[in-house]
């Protein structure tokens, strides 16, 4: 029999067992939340061209020296550009041209004053009138620079890093239109036991619905990558030995619940351990001490218990983790915080406990933890209804209110900062 091990182990043991998978090449729209497979550049300056950051007035910060609030300097309105706009002339000593956001610095200027603090002298600030200045701008003031963001040729996103929503608008700005990113793994979902019917089916006595694949894919799903649920396997060991060699030969990695404790009826340690590599049966927390690891033909094989609260723990502290590296990802744990705890909490079981609970803000502004009612492993209803995991750590000790635990958020993506 395999030994408990912590789940720090178990998280580490799965990631040791899976890879990044192999690179694919998707329009730049689909690539947001991807990881690059490969260094992607510019294919241009971005900008190509100086030009202005806001409204206001392109100047020769000569013209302007020596102004101020006192004695102000005019200078006369030759031209207006608009964005997508060229100034071509040649302007005199004492002339400025209009300029709009997002347009063209010409050359021969090296500021722009923004509309705002300029004052009208003739006219309506347009071409033909004179406009007034307090003050001698800074050079290449209100001006963003050709290659400002990147440089024709330069790499604008590594390989391995993630690309976000505002990096999509990056990536189109450098012309990059199709891009390598690590495949999607593709995860089978198998639910165990004779009990189990369709969510469609009203059970009968004996029966309950199976809900734990529609929450696994759609774990999975929220993890990048795409789901597919099987049928539902009886408690049969050799149905379940079939469906598992059939994920594992189509898929990059296989998820069971039910079936994997120590009864009579529980098999998704033996059919892994005989048809491939076993190499996990328990982890040190609760819920979710039964979880089975193991390789079957070369595709990770995770066996998660059949109550939702623990196949849901195992889940997103364990398996996430795996399908997150093979997406090229490098950061695994969720952010955890420390809060207050707001009730006496008794701890008989020296396992880690995981407990489903709420946070909130205190009258002072303290942060506050207030564990949910019901700790069933068996309900579903006590995650949706709650934002964190309160954490009591390992050993018998009991805690009290005020004691500060930590507490795991799994809404949050692994890696954030808090």
């Amino acid at each position: 029999m395999t030994k408990m091990i912590s789940l720090e182990e178990a998280r580490e043991l799965v990631l040791s067992r899976v890879t990044p998978l192999e690179a694919e090449t998707v329009d730049l729209l689909d690539a947001a939340g991807r990881v690059a497979a490969a260094d992607l550049k510019s294919d241009i300056d971005v900008s190509p061209f100086a030009h202005a950051a806001m409204d206001g007035y392109a100047v020769r910060r000569c013209d302007l020296a020596g102004a101020t609030a006192e004695s102000p300097i005019t200078l006369e309105v030759i031209d207006e550009v608009p964005a997508g706009g060229v100034f071509e002339g040649t302007p005199q000593a004492g002339q400025c041209v209009r300029i709009m956001t997002g347009a063209a610095l010409p050359g021969c200027f090296d500021a722009v004053v923004k509309y705002e603090i300029v004052s009208m002298v003739e006219g309506d600030g347009k071409p033909g009138g004179r406009v007034a200045f307090s003050a001698q701008p800074k050079e290449r003031d209100n001006v963003r620079e050709a290659g400002e963001e990147a440089r024709a040729g330069e790499i604008v996103v590594n390989k391995g890093e993630a690309i976000t929503t505002a990096g999509v608008g990056f990536l189109a700005g450098c012309g990059v239109l199709r891009v390598s990113v690590y495949r999607k793994p593709r995860v089978a979902i198998i639910p165990i036991g004779s009990e189990l019917v369709p969510p469609s089916e009203n059970p009968g006595p004996g029966h309950i619905r199976n809900s734990n694949s529609y929450a696994l894919a759609a774990c999975a799903k929220a993890a990048g990558c795409e789901a597919d649920m099987f049928d539902i396997v009886p408690d049969d060991e050799a149905a379940l030995e079939a469906a598992v060699r059939e994920a594992a030969a189509t898929h990059d990695f296989v998820v069971t619940s039910g079936g994997a404790s120590n009864g009579d009826f529980d098999f998704i340690k033996p059919v892994v351990e005989r048809a491939g590599e076993l190499l996990m049966t328990t982890v040190n927390m609760r819920p979710g001490k039964a979880q089975t690891f193991g390789i079957v033909d070369g595709t990770p094989v995770f066996g998660l218990p059949g109550n939702p609260a623990a196949a849901y723990m195992g889940f997103e502290l364990i398996i996430r983790a795996g399908l997150l590296k093979m997406q090229g990802r490098t950061a695994f744990e969720h952010p955890t915080i420390v809060a207050k705890l707001t009730c006496d909490k008794k701890k008989k079981d020296p396992r880690r406990l995981f407990m489903r609970a709420t946070l909130s803000h205190g009258e002072s502004g303290e942060l506050l933890v207030t564990p949910a009612k019901n700790q069933s492993s068996g309900l579903f209803g006590p995650i949706q209804k709650t934002n964190c995991m309160a954490v009591l750590p390992e050993g018998a000790q009991d805690a009290h209110a005020g004691d500060e635990i930590a507490c795991v958020l799994l809404d949050v993506a692994e890696g954030t900062v808090i």
